[in-house]
């Protein structure tokens, strides 16, 4: 995962939460690991699994008109793209020291 930026919009609610002492113990320990104050730790971690989750839900609406196209979309054959071919055979930066 990877690791979130500070918070650095002023704070100005709180938020109670009540833990066990292993919980809290084990997200000391974490934030200490981290360099970081457990308050920044369980707010970045928590703000990353909140993103995480709602980028898993997101949905989106099409009226009548854009479902349809949509759908043709999608049952449309697939077309064969030159560049992309190019692009797909070259090797990538980590394919480096490896046989393809």
């Amino acid at each position: 995962m990877a690791t979130q930026p500070m918070v650095t919009e002023r704070r100005t609610v709180k938020l109670d939460v009540r833990v066990s002492p292993s919980a809290k113990a084990k997200l000391q320990a974490a934030a200490s690991t981290s360099h970081r104050s457990m308050s920044d730790f369980v707010i970045e971690s928590a703000l990353a699994k909140a993103e995480e989750t709602l980028a898993e839900r997101r949905i989106f609406a099409l009226n009548a008109e854009s479902w349809t196209a949509f759908q043709t979309a999608l049952d449309a054959p697939p077309q064969f793209l030159p560049r992309m071919r190019t692009l797909l055979d070259e090797a990538g930066i980590f394919d480096s020291g490896f046989e393809r």
